[in-house]
Protein backbone atom coordinates (compact mmCIF):
# COMPACT_ATOMS: atom_id res chain seq x y z
CA UNK A 1 0.00 0.00 0.00
CA UNK A 2 1.25 3.26 -1.08
CA UNK A 3 0.34 6.40 0.81
CA UNK A 4 0.27 9.88 -0.93
CA UNK A 5 0.64 13.25 1.31
CA UNK A 6 0.04 16.54 -0.41
CA UNK A 7 1.11 19.75 0.60
CA UNK A 8 1.37 22.90 -0.69
CA UNK A 9 -2.14 24.71 -0.60
CA UNK A 10 -3.35 27.49 0.83
CA UNK A 11 -4.99 31.44 0.30
CA UNK A 12 -4.00 32.90 -2.73
CA UNK A 13 -5.11 36.03 -5.25
CA UNK A 14 -6.25 35.84 -8.35
CA UNK A 15 -3.58 36.22 -11.14
CA UNK A 16 -1.31 34.52 -8.30
CA UNK A 17 0.95 30.96 -7.92
CA UNK A 18 1.26 27.82 -5.88
CA UNK A 19 3.25 24.76 -6.38
CA UNK A 20 1.63 21.35 -4.96
CA UNK A 21 3.71 18.70 -3.87
CA UNK A 22 2.33 15.29 -3.41
CA UNK A 23 5.23 12.78 -1.31
CA UNK A 24 4.85 9.20 -2.28
CA UNK A 25 5.92 6.53 0.37
CA UNK A 26 6.37 3.93 -2.88
CA UNK A 27 6.68 3.63 -5.92
CA UNK A 28 3.89 4.57 -8.13
CA UNK A 29 3.50 4.60 -12.02
CA UNK A 30 1.58 6.80 -13.68
CA UNK A 31 0.09 9.53 -11.57
CA UNK A 32 -2.36 12.64 -11.83
CA UNK A 33 -4.03 15.93 -9.91
CA UNK A 34 -7.33 16.32 -9.45
CA UNK A 35 -9.57 18.36 -8.06
CA UNK A 36 -13.34 18.50 -6.59
CA UNK A 37 -14.67 22.42 -6.46
CA UNK A 38 -17.62 23.28 -3.80
CA UNK A 39 -20.63 21.16 -4.23
CA UNK A 40 -19.05 19.68 -7.47
CA UNK A 41 -17.87 16.43 -8.53
CA UNK A 42 -14.17 15.71 -8.86
CA UNK A 43 -12.37 16.74 -11.76
CA UNK A 44 -9.10 15.39 -13.50
CA UNK A 45 -6.30 18.32 -14.02
CA UNK A 46 -3.16 16.64 -14.88
CA UNK A 47 -1.27 13.45 -15.69
CA UNK A 48 1.97 12.41 -16.19
CA UNK A 49 3.91 9.07 -17.01
CA UNK A 50 6.72 7.65 -14.33
CA UNK A 51 9.58 9.24 -16.83
CA UNK A 52 8.24 12.34 -16.59
CA UNK A 53 8.01 12.27 -20.46
CA UNK A 54 4.18 12.11 -20.99
CA UNK A 55 2.01 14.91 -19.57
CA UNK A 56 -1.79 15.74 -19.93
CA UNK A 57 -4.08 18.36 -18.90
CA UNK A 58 -7.31 19.20 -18.86
CA UNK A 59 -8.04 22.12 -20.87
CA UNK A 60 -9.04 24.68 -18.15
CA UNK A 61 -5.41 24.49 -17.17
CA UNK A 62 -3.50 24.09 -19.94
CA UNK A 63 -1.01 26.54 -20.19
CA UNK A 64 -1.72 27.69 -16.62
CA UNK A 65 -0.47 24.28 -14.98
CA UNK A 66 2.74 22.25 -15.16
CA UNK A 67 2.70 18.74 -13.60
CA UNK A 68 6.27 17.39 -12.75
CA UNK A 69 7.81 14.77 -11.04
CA UNK A 70 11.28 13.52 -9.32
CA UNK A 71 11.07 9.95 -8.81
CA UNK A 72 14.66 10.09 -6.20
CA UNK A 73 11.99 11.69 -3.77
CA UNK A 74 8.71 9.55 -4.99
CA UNK A 75 7.50 13.04 -5.60
CA UNK A 76 5.30 14.90 -8.19
CA UNK A 77 4.31 18.31 -8.15
CA UNK A 78 2.18 20.58 -9.75
CA UNK A 79 2.80 24.26 -10.61
CA UNK A 80 -0.57 26.56 -10.87
CA UNK A 81 0.12 30.08 -12.52
CA UNK A 82 -2.47 32.43 -12.77
CA UNK A 83 -4.73 31.29 -10.87
CA UNK A 84 -8.47 31.84 -11.19
CA UNK A 85 -11.21 32.30 -8.49
CA UNK A 86 -12.88 29.12 -10.36
CA UNK A 87 -9.59 27.25 -9.48
CA UNK A 88 -10.78 27.14 -6.05
CA UNK A 89 -11.30 23.76 -5.32
CA UNK A 90 -9.54 20.15 -2.78
CA UNK A 91 -6.83 19.24 -5.04
CA UNK A 92 -6.01 15.61 -4.71
CA UNK A 93 -2.96 13.70 -5.77
CA UNK A 94 -3.89 9.89 -7.49
CA UNK A 95 -1.27 6.92 -8.52
CA UNK A 96 -1.30 3.74 -10.21
CA UNK A 97 0.11 1.15 -9.17
CA UNK A 98 0.69 -0.92 -12.03
CA UNK A 99 0.16 0.81 -15.18
CA UNK A 100 1.95 3.60 -16.99
CA UNK A 101 -1.14 4.96 -19.16
CA UNK A 102 -2.50 7.97 -18.85
CA UNK A 103 -5.75 8.55 -17.84
CA UNK A 104 -8.38 11.03 -16.52
CA UNK A 105 -10.51 8.80 -15.22
CA UNK A 106 -10.53 8.75 -10.95
CA UNK A 107 -11.34 5.13 -11.47
CA UNK A 108 -7.71 4.53 -13.54
CA UNK A 109 -6.05 5.41 -9.98
CA UNK A 110 -5.34 3.35 -6.85
CA UNK A 111 -4.11 5.44 -4.20
CA UNK A 112 -4.90 8.75 -3.06
CA UNK A 113 -3.60 11.56 -1.05
CA UNK A 114 -6.22 13.11 1.74
CA UNK A 115 -6.40 16.41 -0.35
CA UNK A 116 -5.21 19.96 -0.41
CA UNK A 117 -7.11 23.03 0.01
CA UNK A 118 -6.28 25.61 -2.60
CA UNK A 119 -8.87 28.92 -2.32
CA UNK A 120 -8.27 31.53 -5.18
CA UNK A 121 -9.69 35.05 -4.24
CA UNK A 122 -11.07 37.62 -6.45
Amino acid sequence: QVQLVESGGGLVQAGGSLRLSCAASGRTYAMGWFRQPPGKEREFVAGINWSGGRTYYADSVKGRFTISRDNAKNTVYLQMNSLKPEDTAVYYCAARSRWDDLSSSPGAYDYWGQGTQVTVSS
